[in-house]
């Protein structure tokens, strides 16, 4: 007797700058899921908080021809229930309540702000619900470059110079802020403290453009930060969650390097647009040594902020053998040409195997406290 499927939820869309990018994180998934062992519900968020239930159609949210997918309205409205370990999807229209059955694992492809930050996952811990990533202090901790550097400098990671900017300093005296700023080295990258996908990054040469670069980040979030720009190598490693009590497993690492001459560095429009921006070498042109290095690092990285499920994270290789943390990722781009399942399918497991391993990861873990 076959076991009846079970039913995963995938939610994507939602309010960040990132929703398209998310949208097109489902399309990769819909795509390739095992539709033997799973009944998909997709579950679209617009940009202003409406849940909607879609059709399972990978199309419709695949990046065609650069244009950026997009979940505009609310068709046929959905919430998801609380229910003590027995969450259900609800249905309703007008006075009408439907339950659409009970929902086993939600893959939450959201990505930035209300959605990689802890917002979801509190909700889907209310909801008694198991899901696919980190919990709720894990993706704040991951979700602010901030927070991620004095955890992982109390860690004994070596991280590059920075400046952070609140919005109450900004308001209060934007000079003395920008002052503080002094410190570090030019060229320095001005990035919203809490985004992703390279959204309202600039790189900035001088300090003239210094003023600029803060607002452009101010849009996406009241607090940035302003690194110092490291020379060195950028080196990405993926990191999977072991299963029960194993430890958590590195990817081969790999290795961005942006060959169109009009990026400057790795941004929105190399990512998910140019497609020719961008090469990636895996695994990447490093020593035994090296590549030893990083991984064990990377499984570190992702201790030390006790994530879950999956994690991409990013360092500099300097030319004396130096790493230098970056960033952790705690859901990463996850379309099959993106870094995190490149790396993992050089490394031997396949993007429909990943898929798998990460449901049974969340169906594994308990609910609430663990």
């Amino acid at each position: 007797m076959t076991s009846p499927k079970l039913r995963v939820l995938l939610l994507f869309g939602g309010r960040s700058s990132e929703h398209s990018v998310s949208c097109v994180t489902a399309a990769g998934v819909m795509h390739a899921i095992d539709r033997e062992r799973f009944e998909i519900i997709p579950v679209g968020i617009t940009r202003d908080d409406g849940w909607t239930l879609l059709e399972e159609d990978p199309k419709e949210w695949a990046l065609n021809t650069g244009k950026l997918p997009e979940i505009s309205e609310v068709t046929r409205p959905v919430h998801l229930s609380t229910g003590n370990e027995n969450a259900s999807l609800l249905s309703y229209n007008d006075s009408a309540v439907t339950n659409l059955g009970k929902i086993d694992v939600v893959f939450p492809l959201l990505h930035g702000p209300f959605g990689e930050d802890g917002s979801i996952q509190g909700m889907l811990e209310m909801a008694g619900v198991s899901y696919v990533g980190s919990g709720i202090a894990a993706s704040a901790m991951g979700m602010d470059k901030h927070y991620m550097k004095v955890v992982y400098e109390g860690a004994g990671f070596k991280v590059g110079p920075y400046e952070v900017i609140t919005n109450k300093q900004w308001l209060r005296d934007s000079e003395a802020a920008m002052e503080r700023c002094g410190v570090l080295q030019y060229p320095v990258f001005v990035k919203p403290a809490r985004a992703g996908s390279s959204v309202g990054i600039s790189k900035v040469d001088d300090p003239s453009q210094l003023r600029a670069a803060i607002e452009l980040a101010r849009l996406e979030d009241p607090k940035v930060i302003v690194e110092q720009g490291i020379i060195g190598r950028e080196i990405e490693c993926g990191v999977l969650e072991g299963r029960g009590c194993d430890p958590a497993r590195a990817s081969l690492p790999g290795e961005i390097a942006v060959a169109n001459t009009e990026h400057t560095f790795y941004d929105f429009e190399a990512k998910y647009v140019d497609g020719a921006a961008a090469q990636l070498s895996c695994p990447a042109d490093l020593s035994d040594e090296a590549t030893h290095e990083i991984r064990e690092l990377a499984v570190k990285a992702f201790d030390a902020i006790d994530a879950e499920g999956l994690s991409r994270v990013d360092f500099f290789y300097t030319a004396e053998g130096e790493w230098i943390i970056n960033e952790i990722n705690t859901m990463p781009g996850f379309t099959p040409s993106s870094m995190y399942p490149q790396m993992w399918a050089k490394t031997g497991i396949e993007y429909r195997e990943l898929i798998d391993e990460l449901i049974a990861l969340a169906t594994e873990r308990n609910i609430g406290l663990r």
